[in-house]
């Protein structure tokens, strides 16, 4: 053994593999080292197995069930030299068709040849008793693959971590080296967890110039996909790219433009004229934004123009019917929304909470039963808008992920069963929630939805845009060309609720009630930030609970219109998760970063995770080292679920999501957070009975009249403000401006008006 620092380097021969995750590479095995000593190595290493040579860089730990073991950072693997050391390693299982007694007879052909064989000649092993043609290749493949994995790992290990390296490795394989040596900068754009600079460390590495075609254009892809991920811009306007280019590079406008006009070429940028909030923009976007904006226009131009219109005398004849049946008369605005959705293929309801969506939709439902349209799908961007929708219908609801029949095809985007060649099997597709839908999903909704269908479009627009890329029920809304009723009368029951009226009262610019006793209302003023989070905490731990009882207690939600300060949800979360969810002996843990994860934990998935299976909680219990099949993949940016189990032994934990039961690798725990609190983008989609959301200063981009309205309409029963009435005040007052850069509704204008 030698010493590197605080880190030490330990040779040796692998003598067993323990176990091994698939798909994060994290591995324990059992070492012989070079001095005679045996040890177990633990960490991501993907490549190793039975009979290799290693040296290993890492730090001996302490774990508590299995002792002491060497913690590996990075590892070099040699293949072994000599015809026992050879055979030793192929009769391990390494390469796969090869077993005890094929490397036996491999090796008493070739010697000490027998890699090169492998490698080179793989046709010769076909002499050998025993091995095919057909099985010389699989051997041939096997061990090229594996030698490619490890060629990988260790290229990458001089930029990158092990968990990152494993990634690169799982998305291009063994042609990763060829690919980032061609152009490094792909890593940024297709590679989870890559960043520009990080990118452009490896392609100066490499020799790439400063001023080179290939390092603007990879800050261009970079700078675009960076706005649609984190700020949800499907394009950016010319001068504002430029502008962020010139900021990470400092290159010249000239050169710029010679690589967006090389760009454009190929088809990897689109340039176009767009009309945004009443100006002319040149609009740059990436082709796969720029496609799904101009597809779904076209598909929705299709659909309203294709499906077979009611007659107005039917429409009004089942409206009299159903009030009669259900002895109830339905407002204007509800008759015009019954009306619209049976006159076209699109429409779009929308309204704040309690002004009759629901109403409408059980009214529609029964009315295309009647028309013999009763092949209908109910459908919701998350579990839980789902769940409610199905609830208030009283009919089965899924995601629109389930309703198309989403598979993990180990790329950057999921694929979809149901597309235009696989159509929904449906007469009416309804879909609520619809504000949250990114341009990409509804992308993949429209190709579905086959011609003749009706697709109706639910939702308030008055909340937040989705988190994703796109503002699409805005923009189909803001195009005129869709019929788009808006309910605004508040109902007899729904007006006796305080949430609904403020609600109301906030959407049309007016401060909510603030002083009104014994509702489901409340605000209690708080002036520092401090006394505030103090108050939220004391709040959740004890007057509530002490109040309305536990049951109570646990439909509590914190919602927070930031991150920071006090009242902010990182610092909330510390503190409600030491009084709600406090260490304990026999409690397991596991540290992320800053962040510990303890068992009992309710926790939020921060980004969409196409790749994890989920299995039905209660059906039967179920092992993803077992044989059981998933019921499905899919855990979605917002999805909160609580921690069952951590198993340090099986580097994951047990996370249940609702009805869905996760194992969860400790390599992906960093798209997890504590969700005692959440933000207020992060609560959309969602209910709860008791929403507490703090009222302070924090920056002023959120604190808007959008943050507020849909952090209140989150409340099914009551909800508690704790804070300053002036920064009530300063919300209600601020209308953001600070529109996404989206092309929908001129897109859809244009179809419309070109068709007419």
């Amino acid at each position: 053994m030698e010493e590197k620092g605080e880190i030490l380097a330990i040779s040796g021969v692998v003598e067993e593999l323990r176990y091994r995750n698939e798909d994060n590479g994290y591995t324990v095995a059992d070492v012989e080292a070079d001095d005679g000593e045996f040890l177990t190595a633990v960490g991501i290493m993907p490549y190793v197995g039975e009979g290799d040579a290693v040296k290993m860089y890492g730090r001996w730990s302490m774990h508590a069930s299995y002792g002491r073991q060497f913690s590996v950072e990075s590892v070099e693997v040699s293949l072994p030299v000599g015809a026992v050391e050879i055979q030793r390693y192929l009769s391990s299982g390494a390469v796969k068709g090869v077993g005890p007694v094929t490397a036996k007879r491999i090796v008493e052909a070739y010697g000490e040849d027998t890699f090169d064989v492998i490698e080179n000649h793989p046709d010769w092993l076909s002499e050998i008793n025993g091995i095919s043609k057909r099985k010389a290749k699989e051997i041939h493949d096997s061990f090229m693959e594996r030698a490619g994995s490890r060629a990988v790992m260790m290229f990458c290990r001089d930029y990158f971590g092990p968990a990152v390296s494993m990634r690169i490795f799982k998305e291009w394989g063994a042609a990763a080296i060829d690919i980032i040596k061609k152009n490094p900068y792909r890593l940024c754009g297709e590679i989870s967890g890559v960043g520009f600079e990080k990118a452009d460390e490896v392609a100066m590495s490499l020799g790439v110039a400063r001023d080179s075609l290939e390092r603007v254009e990879g800050a261009i892809i970079f700078v675009l996909s960076y706005n649609a991920a984190a700020n949800g811009h499907v394009f950016l306007p010319k001068e504002k790219l430029f502008s962020c280019v010139f900021e990470l590079l400092g290159i010249g406008r000239e050169r710029f433009d010679e690589a967006a006009s090389r760009m454009v070429s190929a088809r990897r940028l689109y340039i176009e004229k767009i009309d945004f909030s009443g100006a002319a923009v040149e609009a740059c976007y990436l082709d796969t934004y720029y496609r799904a904006e101009h597809e779904c226009a076209e598909r929705i131009y299709a659909l309203d123009r294709m499906c077979p219109a009611v007659d107005a005398g039917d429409i009004d004849r089942f409206i009299k019917m159903l009030e009669l049946r259900y002895d109830i008369e339905y407002a204007e605005g509800q008759r015009e929304a019954l009306r619209d959705a049976l006159r076209g293929g699109v429409m779009v309801l929308t309204g704040s909470p309690g002004t009759g969506k629901t109403t409408v939709v059980r009214a529609l439902l029964e009315i295309f039963r009647i028309l013999g349209l009763d092949k209908i799908e109910l459908a919701a961007p998350t579990g839980r808008a789902a769940k409610r929708m199905s609830e208030a219908t009283g009919e089965d609801a899924r995601t629109i992920h389930r309703l198309l029949e989403m598979e993990y095809n180990e790329g950057s985007y999921p694929r979809f069963m149901r597309n235009e060649n696989e159509p929904l099997d449906a007469d009416v597709i309804i879909i609520d929630e619809s504000s949250m839908i990114d341009i990409m999903l509804m992308q993949a909704l429209l190709r579905a939805i086959r011609p003749g269908a009706r697709l109706i479009l639910i939702g308030d627009s008055n909340q937040l845009p989705s988190v994703g890329a796109g503002c699409v029920l805005w923009d189909i809304i803001n195009s005129g060309t869709v019929r788009t009723v808006c309910l605004t009368d508040i109902f007899r029951q729904a007006g006796e609720s305080l949430i609904v009226t403020n609600a109301a009262r906030i959407n049309s610019g007016e401060y909510p009630l603030l002083t009104e006793k014994n509702r489901d209302f409340f605000f209690l003023p708080r002036r520092y930030d401090d006394e505030i989070a103090n108050t939220v905490v004391d709040l959740c731990c004890n007057r509530l609970p002490r109040a309305y009882g536990k049951e109570v207690a646990d439909g509590i939600q914190v919602i927070s219109p930031s991150r920071r300060g006090a009242p902010g949800t990182e610092l909330l979360n510390a503190g409600l998760q030491a009084r709600l969810n406090p260490p304990e002996k026999g409690k397991r843990e596991h540290k992320v970063r800053d962040t510990v994860f303890r068992e009992g934990d309710r926790v939020m998935q921060t980004k969409n995770d196409y790749k994890l299976e989920w299995y039905r909680d209660g059906t039967v219990s179920v092992s993803p080292d077992g044989e059981d099949e998933p019921d499905g993949i899919g855990i979605f940016n917002g999805d909160i679920g609580t921690i069952e189990k951590i198993e340090p032994e099986h580097e994951r934990m047990v996370i249940l999501f609702d009805d869905r039961r996760v194992y969860y690798d400790f390599a992906f725990a960093d798209e997890l957070e504590l969700a005692y609190a959440i933000t207020v983008h992060k609560s959309q989609g969602s209910e709860y009975p008791t929403v507490i959301i703090p009222m302070y200063k924090c920056a002023p981009m959120l604190m808007t009249r959008h943050m507020i309205y849909t952090a209140i309409t989150r409340a099914s029963e009551r909800v508690i403000l704790v804070g300053r009435e002036d920064v009530v005040r300063i919300m209600v007052d601020s209308v953001s401006d600070d529109k996404k850069y989206t092309g929908l509704s001129c897109l859809l204008a244009r179809e419309f008006g070109r068709q007419r």
